[in-house]
């Protein structure tokens, strides 16, 4: 039988798709409970996607691994949630309706509603009735709600503060939104730095349980992951030590990782911007009072990256104040400087310039004293070609860096690192002056934004100016509607001009003004999942019962640049819930898949850069099967995929093979297996044991193309032998069929059919594999000659030696070798080897 279509059949995507999707529609396949049943249970999740036009092939990756896993675990007999929504505040809506002088809301449903078409022609097995916009005043409600709750907690506050400034979005920056250049995630633009009065959440009382958690998800989050959280929490473990300002009736508190260096001190340096540095300079000279305001005006230009750029040359000036060393009680003149920032510590450090590359930097450029404390020569296993003279940083060209034995420091001298920061510390607490402590590179949480589409901060202020939450029976504060307003980005919230909006009163009846900011999207998307566990609720954000139901999320699955923002927030979110009785997980991701990028020719998609590969367009030409199983097969989940590398039209090609065995095979549905050919039943339960392990592993890619090798097996079985009538082919084929589903839905529904099932093979449970079939019954044994190879030939594994001598002497290759020779010996290793020994 050849491989060409039975009959006038030819596989065509697009009728597949138009013949299956209504009637998925109709049979609601994919409609979740809430977990109460006798089915163990499952959350499989994908990041939810921004409504910014079409889907993208990101999506296209993300949405079909996601729902690859998905459906494995439907067919694995587990009752599957698997939802979807979208991030639907945001300020690109908000950018292009400036733009088009239109309405970010209108902008964003009518993306939302493509978006949402392409994702239901893409298959995805969700439960369209769990369907969650995070800019519907019945989701913005409980962002508020959230909010009050974090408030009520004292996790929720406001104050006056330097914060990153987006010059093109008009608009503050969390700490993690800005990138390592020091340049807006968003927009691109250089941050600056900008004194407002803004809303913030306490992520910082979390720190210590967002790095110890972080423990729990090693091997089923990506390492990459892991570290990249770890870092930015950042702890440090070292002291607090309190310096005495002369003239000055509050110390100042230094945080140092190395106590036991305070002998080394000669300098103190303070952060420009701090609140102590403008202090200081009020003291000073007039001079130098205008000297110090224009090298803040400087320093506020600059972004937190460039500051610490190492080789940058050091700027600063002397205050003309002094410290108090606590240790040695010797006097410490305090300079400015930009390379210190005002949210490390407490914005000033005691500079240790022998010891630290940027102090040694600054001492060297304004000429301050460099004092060793730290003698590294003394150190088991250090050079003895090398002296304490030769190194000496007040004469060297460089600091001494890493660990040394105590010296110039009193009773710390000869103490090794670990005994001299511990001994430190117990002089400073006796002394009052000091105490063990522990810093976070971590901040808390920027939430307040100026702009106009996202969640109301739900705060009213009276006409002191004093905060009160708005009533919970008060919420959501809606937003006002956006037509018509000026949303151009002027610095402040165009809620602001909102004046009717703005205008409000007090539950006691005194007139009051709302906050005009917004809140960050990220808190949006920090809970969205939970959500999902119970979408229609009016009353709360989640019902707890349903949420523990189906928590922890089994498998997210989403883009590694989501590592350190989102991942973040919604562990922190999650954990303060915990504490607040609503769920029984402080860790929300069980698993997380990051899935790479999807490049074209090497390069990211561009719409500026013109590379981009439509979805839209794929789709029409290709099908969704193609595309889905092509994400898949493409390689590791991890990996960038290179579109220029990706054949559509090769995938179609399989799809059609496999498609084609369903309309060939002529047995009857029901006949045991059993009774079909044992090698062809072999390779299809070899295939479903493997397809196990290699789903659970996410090794999509290969299986399927152990997919395509079962395909080819059975194309061959129907063309050679055993044939299409025998009952193990149609088994094979329809384990095709059920693998297929989970990466091309399509093909495996009409294929299902073609075998003459009813629709619905998604729901069908995974077969068991027969363990009998697994066991090898056959095997290679090798025949020498003299110790030569002379062939190989297929034996039972039960044979016995004289059996095995026996057929290898039957061998025509043998044969040869032995015609004419006398047999000396004959070794036999039942059932591998044969070695006959000849002379002659």
């Amino acid at each position: 039988m050849s491989d060409e279509p039975t009959g006038n059949a030819e596989f065509n995507p697009q009728a597949l798709e138009a013949k299956w999707l209504p009637v998925w529609d109709e049979l609601e396949l994919f409609v979740t409970g809430d977990g109460e049943g006798e089915k163990p249970r499952k959350y499989v999740l994908e990041m939810f996607p921004y409504p910014s036009g079409d889907l993208h092939m990101g999506h296209a990756e993300n949405y079909a691994l996601g729902d690859a896993v998905a459906r494995y675990w439907r067919h694995r007999g587990f009752e599957v949630l698997h939802p979807m929504g979208w991030d639907s505040f945001g300020l690109p809506a908000e950018n292009a309706a400036i733009k088009s002088g239109g309405d970010p809301k209108t902008w964003t449903y009518n993306n939302i509603a493509q978006q949402r078409a392409s994702m239901r022609r893409y298959a995805t097995s969700v439960d369209w009735n769990r369907l969650v916009h995070t800019s519907d005043p019945e989701y913005y409600r409980f962002n508020q709600w959230i909010f009050r709750k974090m408030h009520e907690r004292g996790l929720a506050y406001r104050k006056k503060s330097l914060v990153n400034w987006d010059p093109v979005d008009q608009t503050v920056l969390a700490n993690e939104q800005v990138l390592a250049d020091g340049t807006s995630e968003r927009s691109g633009a250089k941050v600056e730095k900008k004194e407002l009065t803004q809303w913030f959440l306490r992520i910082t009382d979390y720190a210590d349980r967002l790095l110890d958690d972080l423990d729990k998800l090693e091997g089923k989050w990506p390492h990459k992951v892991l570290q990249m959280q770890r870092n930015w929490i950042g702890r440090s473990h070292g002291a607090d030590v309190e310096f005495v300002i002369e003239g000055r009736d509050e110390p100042v508190t230094v945080f140092t990782t190395r106590p036991d260096t305070l002998a080394g001190a000669t300098f103190m340096v303070v952060a420009p911007e701090s609140d102590l540095a403008a202090e200081l300079a009020d003291k000073a000279s007039p001079e130098t009072r205008v000297n110090f305001r224009a090298y803040l005006d400087e320093t506020r230009a600059m972004n937190a990256i460039d500051r610490q750029t190492a080789d940058r040359p050091k700027t600063g000036m002397f205050l003309e104040q002094y410290g108090l060393n606590p240790l040695t009680g010797e006097r410490l003149p305090i300079w400015t400087s930009d390379y210190v920032l005002a949210d490390y510590g407490h914005g000033a450090i005691m500079a240790v310039p022998a010891h630290d590359q940027r102090d040694f930097d600054f001492a060297k450029q304004f000429d301050l004293p460099i004092r060793a404390v730290l003698d590294p020569t003394r150190l088991e296993g250090a050079d003895p070609e090398v002296t304490f003279a030769d190194i000496d940083p007040a004469t060297a060209s460089e600091p001494i860096l890493g660990d040394g034995i105590l010296m110039n420091s009193g009773e710390l001298d000869g103490l090794p690192k670990a005994e001299a920061v511990a001994r430190a510390i117990e002089i400073l607490e006796g002394k009052g002056t000091g105490r063990a402590a522990t810093n976070y590179r971590l901040r808390d949480w920027l939430i307040s934004r100026q702009r106009y589409w996202g969640t109301p901060i739900p705060v009213i202020y009276d006409e002191d100016g004093v905060e009160h939450l708005v009533p919970e029976d008060q919420l959501p504060v809606l937003l006002p509607e956006g037509e018509g307003m000026d949303l151009k980005p002027k610095g402040t919230s165009p809620l602001g001009a909102a004046t009717e909006w703005r205008q409000t009163t007090l539950p006691d009846g005194r007139p009051a003004t709302r906050d005009t900011d917004t809140m960050d999207t990220f808190v949006d998307s920090s809970w969205y999942f939970l959500r999902f566990t119970d979408p229609q609720n009016p009353d709360m954000p989640f019902d707890p019962e349903k949420a523990n139901a189906w928590l922890p999320i089994d498998t997210y699955i989403g883009g590694v640049e989501h590592a350190i923002l989102h991942l973040l927030y919604a562990r922190f979110i999650t954990k303060v819930l915990f504490d607040m009785g609503y769920v029984n997980v402080e860790e929300p991701f069980e698993v997380l898949l990051n899935q790479g990028m999807v490049l074209l020719d090497g390069a990211k998609m561009s719409k500026s850069k013109g590379n981009v590969v439509l979805f839209g367009e794929q789709l029409d030409e290709h099908g969704a099967d193609a595309m889905r199983a092509a994400m898949c097969f493409a390689g590791p989940p991890e990996d960038d995929i290179d579109w220029a590398d990706v054949s559509l039209q090769a995938m179609n090609r399989f799809l059609a093979r496999a498609w084609r065995l369903g309309g060939d095979v002529t047995s009857e549905p029901g006949i045991d297996p059993a009774t079909g050919d044992r090698a062809v039943r072999q390779a299809s339960h070899r295939f479903l044991r493997d397809a196990v392990e290699l789903f659970e592993q996410h090794k999509f890619n290969v299986a399927v193309a152990k997919l395509m090798e079962l395909v080819n097996t059975l194309r061959k079985a129907i063309d050679q032998g055993p044939g299409a009538a025998d009952p193990a082919v149609r088994e094979g084929v329809e384990i095709v069929a059920l693998v297929l589903d989970c990466v091309a839905p399509y093909t495996a529904e009409d294929l299902w059919e073609r075998l003459g099932h009813k629709p619905g093979v998604a729901l069908v449970e995974w077969p068991t594999v027969d363990e009998s079939l697994l066991v090898e019954s056959t095997t290679t044994a090798v025949v020498q000659v003299n110790g030569k190879v002379r062939d190989r030939i297929e034996v039972p594994v039960d044979i016995t030696d004289e059996a095995l001598e026996a057929l290898a002497r039957e061998s025509e290759a043998v044969a040869r070798q032995l015609e004419g020779k006398e047999i000396v010996k004959v070794i036999v290793r039942a059932p591998k080897l044969v070695n006959i020994a000849v002379k002659g």
